[in-house]
């Protein structure tokens, strides 16, 4: 039995964010090219190509604030459609201390510290440092509907999805078939 919860999608913010930030890039990659074509210069090339690699990365970054997926089954919870995608086996989750959150008033589950990952205006997806010191790998398009589920592996994880009582439910029940 697999349940599948997509990412409560980010507003236009982020996806606006990268928008103007590629375009901001791709004129300075053309500006490049033309540097290259025109003066020469050797250089240009790997400038030309590390910024189409950051277009590209930016791209990605805005494409996942709204098609990251979260997959219930028996192995565990899978997380698809991000640069943070991972497979965390069912014997790694703490099911049992899982619960819904509002990071407008939760203030212990606040993200306070970006460690890797994106901050993006209506979005956040990475690794981050919770105001309780904890560290997280968080999923974070709207702080009202979120669900937070610590693991045994010294991390937690922050997905924002419309329905976190669903997601809940969806674990301890595979959680609780899946117990010896």
């Amino acid at each position: 039995m697999k349940e599948r919860f997509p990412i409560n999608p980010a507003s236009n913010a982020p996806i606006l964010f990268c928008m103007i930030l590629c375009v901001f890039l791709s004129i300075f990659l053309l500006a490049l090219v033309f540097l290259f074509v025109l003066g020469g210069r050797k250089d240009a090339i790997a400038w030309s190509v590390f910024l189409l690699v950051i277009i590209l990365l930016f791209g990605y970054i805005a494409y996942s604030a709204r098609h990251t997926m979260f997959e219930v089954s028996p192995e565990g919870l899978r997380i698809t459609g991000t640069l943070y995608g991972r497979q965390i086996p069912l014997s790694a989750l703490n099911v049992e201390q899982a619960m819904p959150v509002d990071l407008t008033r939760d203030r212990e589950y606040q993200m306070v510290l970006r460690t890797n990952g994106a901050g993006l205006p209506g979005y956040s997806a990475g690794w981050f440092r919770l105001r309780k010191g904890e560290k997280s790998l968080a999923f974070v398009t709207d702080g009202r509907h979120v669900l937070y589920l610590p693991t045994y592996q010294g991390y937690s994880v922050l997905m924002s999805v419309a329905d976190p009582g669903a997601l809940l439910k969806a674990l301890v029940l595979i959680y609780l078939t899946q117990k010896p």
